[in-house]
């Protein structure tokens, strides 16, 4: 299903229970902090403020906006955005609304989207027992492609669908 066609059902998908969320990571957001305090507001001046401030790394966020309502869920900031990452914030995506009846996430084809441990995930959330077969050698855990299609099976409790390679159509803001 093209992505414009999944924002454009989502608010009849909302009505029957369904949410659809758009997802997007910002990787590498430098955590400034200032030096000096800025100096206070004068008669006839703006607020002035110190060049100088103090880095504390890089962080990472990973964002789901609902496309109905326009709010974020579950908002995610941490060092790195690995499988597990993604995979914890898929959950509290879901767990932020249990009564939901499925979820159609929007993202793009990174493969931290298309990974084994949301296949698992989403397997068991669908009542799936069937054997899943091994990472990059059998089953629907072989390639990036097999588990692309699975995530997209619109029977599934979460169902992903892709935004094609170079689009902007995932960005939640």
């Amino acid at each position: 299903m093209a992505t414009c066609q999944v924002y454009e059902q989502a608010p009849e998908r909302a009505r029957q229970g369904e949410r659809t969320v758009s997802t997007d990571e910002l990787t590498g957001v430098q955590a400034l902090e200032r030096k000096h305090p800025g100096l206070p507001l004068a008669p006839g001046k703006v607020e002035r403020r110190e060049f100088e401030y103090i880095r504390h790394g890089t962080r990472t966020f990973i964002l789901s906006r609902d496309v109905v309502s326009g709010e974020i869920v579950a908002p995610f900031c941490g060092p790195t955005r690995t499988e597990e990452d993604f995979l914890a914030h898929l959950q509290a995506v879901v767990a932020s609304d249990p009564p939901a009846t499925r979820w159609h996430v929007v993202c793009d084809q990174l493969n931290t989207h298309q990974s084994e441990a949301l296949v698992r995930f989403v397997a068991q959330l669908s009542g799936i027992q069937e054997d899943l077969g091994v990472k990059g050698k059998s089953g629907i855990l072989a390639s990036m492609p097999s588990r692309a299609a699975f995530l997209s099976d619109p029977t599934h409790t979460v169902v992903f669908h892709y935004t094609p390679k170079h689009s902007r159509l995932s960005e939640p803001d």
